[in-house]
């Protein structure tokens, strides 16, 4: 009598844990449907519930024209909802699912939109950090991204946006070179800083920093003890810079902080 009360408790009590499972409301929904909810949740910002909503429509429907809107919604969803990674992660799966689509410029946009946007940390917009000297990552994968749309896409209405957002990154990147040349100078480590500079004349070289790139490969070439190259650089740094301070005072590094909590 026992054994039969204990077995007709468990029993009980796994209906009573069946009882409280949670209701999938979608159960029977169309797949345009499924849409129109996700779509409606993500305009209204519900961004968790309809990320849940596109994923549902996708493992249901896999294949057809909602299924791929659906991916190229998530991304952007998780874009909005401050998820760097899982956007990029839905970009690659949509463009690597769908590359002939007529949305693939969108695609790759959006791929140069998250990492370009990924770059303003809390940390520096907390210290005023100069962007040229954060980890340059974010914006490299962002520089490329647009690039890449505006080679195969130049056509794309999103390639003026971002031709315009490169520009802006070169400068950072270019910057950025500077910051490191100017930092292995100060560290004496010449041939890094030679390297640098020459980085930023070969591939920034419409960045604004020529002039004291120049500067400081002159400089860095006299350390080395090629005298050749100093000289030459010299020449070309009098030609393009006639009025260049540096011609009559040599690049020394600048003692500036890279932050102030004062502002």
């Amino acid at each position: 009598m026992k054994k039969s009360f204990v077995a007709l408790l468990a029993v009980l009590l796994m209906a009573g844990c069946a009882s409280v499972e949670p209701k999938d409301e979608t159960r029977g929904w169309t797949v345009d449907q499924i849409y129109v909810a996700a779509h409606e949740e993500m305009v209204g910002g519900n961004y968790t519930r309809a990320i849940k909503l596109y994923e549902t429509l996708q493992a249901r429907f896999p294949y057809g024209r909602q299924a791929q809107q659906a991916l190229m919604e998530q991304a952007y969803t998780h874009y909005k909802d401050s998820e760097p990674e899982l956007a990029l992660a839905a970009t690659s799966r949509f463009l690597r699912l769908y590359p002939t689509s007529p949305n693939a410029d969108y695609l790759f946009y959006l791929r140069g939109l998250v990492s370009y946007n990924d770059d303003t940390s809390f940390l520096a917009r907390a210290t005023a950090q100069d962007t040229s000297e954060r980890d340059p990552k974010a914006a490299r994968e962002a520089f490329n991204s647009f690039k890449e749309l505006i080679t195969r896409y130049p056509d794309s209405r999103y390639a003026e946006d971002a031709a315009d957002k490169m520009g802006k990154l070169a400068r950072a990147l270019g910057g950025h070179e500077m910051h490191v040349a100017r930092y292995y100078m100060k560290r004496g480590a010449w041939l890094a800083a030679a390297n640098r500079a020459q980085s930023v004349i070969q591939e920034y070289a419409n960045t604004g920093h020529n002039e004291e790139a120049l500067a400081i490969l002159e400089q860095a070439y006299g350390k080395l003890g090629q005298k050749q190259l100093q000289e030459d650089t010299r020449r070309i740094l009098a030609l393009n810079f006639p009025q260049s301070v540096y011609l009559s005072t040599p690049w020394e590094p600048r003692q500036l902080p890279w932050w102030q909590f004062w502002g």
